[in-house]
């Protein structure tokens, strides 16, 4: 059964001193991301500037599977918080297609498009330029791209719905889509349950959820970020599956045929303990 979280005075002044040199961490590399040309280079720094994230707020990540050696390359998977953001470019590599309203956040907008993010604009009436950057990108690039079909966050006791937008590009196409299916495990390796899940682990709208448990507090980007090294950081467990074959789908198909995929493995692992 799944430990409940505690943390002390200890623990929150050990994360008060995580923050601090994080913090400092990134003023050092600013200048360096600043002069680093956007493109191939800059995705590349990507990685080794979130292994510094990483290793300052005790993240661990453990991949199993490979990523598909085709190219253009489409990996979709569930999104629980912001640390996909932070553990895929350190395992995996490649970009991100992000929210549009994440370029005007302050600072964070501005080394996300630094770092090979493309931000689309998901809302009906963009459609057909969100497609427009996805496709190009797609063909631009020959590292992979990483995309979240859910729209948004969850508690992690679920997968939600996969959007079906932005699958038209994918419709007679030469891109590969490849899922992968993304958990959250204490650092030992142990389940975390769906309550711990909700209140300490996940990042997500209270009010945009289907199921599941709720937490009491909904924190913001920053106090996520410190709320995670005052209990001692957790386990990422990337799943990466085979790609499937969606010739002659259409993009609804494609988005309840690939969330299947997903679904089902989220829920088969995320309550088994991790093996090496």
């Amino acid at each position: 059964m799944a430990r409940s979280i505690r943390h002390g005075v200890l623990g929150t002044i050990l994360g008060a001193i995580k923050f601090i040199v994080f913090l400092g961490l990134i003023l050092i590399q600013l200048p360096i991301i600043f002069v680093v040309p956007r493109g191939r280079l800059s995705v590349a720094y990507m990685r080794l500037f979130m292994r510094t994230v990483i290793a300052v707020a005790g993240i661990r990540v453990r991949v199993h599977g490979k990523l598909d050696p085709r190219r253009p390359l489409m990996v979709i998977g569930n999104h629980i918080s912001v640390f996909e953001l932070v553990t895929i470019p350190v395992a995996l590599g490649g970009s991100f297609f992000g929210k549009i309203d994440i370029a005007s956040w302050p600072l964070i907008g501005w080394i996300s498009k630094k770092f090979g993010v493309i931000f689309v604009d998901r809302r009906p009436s963009h459609a057909m330029d969100a497609l427009r950057v996805v496709r190009d990108e797609m063909a631009r690039v020959s590292y992979p791209m990483f995309l979240f079909p859910e729209g948004t966050t969850t508690n992690g006791a679920y997968v939600k719905c996969f959007k079906s937008t932005l699958f038209n590009v994918v419709e007679e196409s030469s891109i590969v889509v490849q899922p992968m299916t993304i958990h959250y495990r204490r650092r030992d390796g142990t389940p975390i349950s769906d309550t711990d899940m909700a209140v300490h682990y996940a990042y997500f709208n209270n009010a945009k959820q289907d199921k599941g448990p709720y937490a009491p507090v909904e924190r913001n980007l920053v106090s996520q970020v410190f709320h995670i090294m005052v209990i001692g950081g957790f386990m990422v467990e990337i799943n990466l599956m085979p790609a499937p074959d969606l010739t002659g789908m259409n993009r609804k198909q494609m988005a309840l045929a690939l969330h299947q995929i997903v679904s089902n493995k989220y829920m088969e692992l995320k309550d088994k303990r991790y093996e090496k």
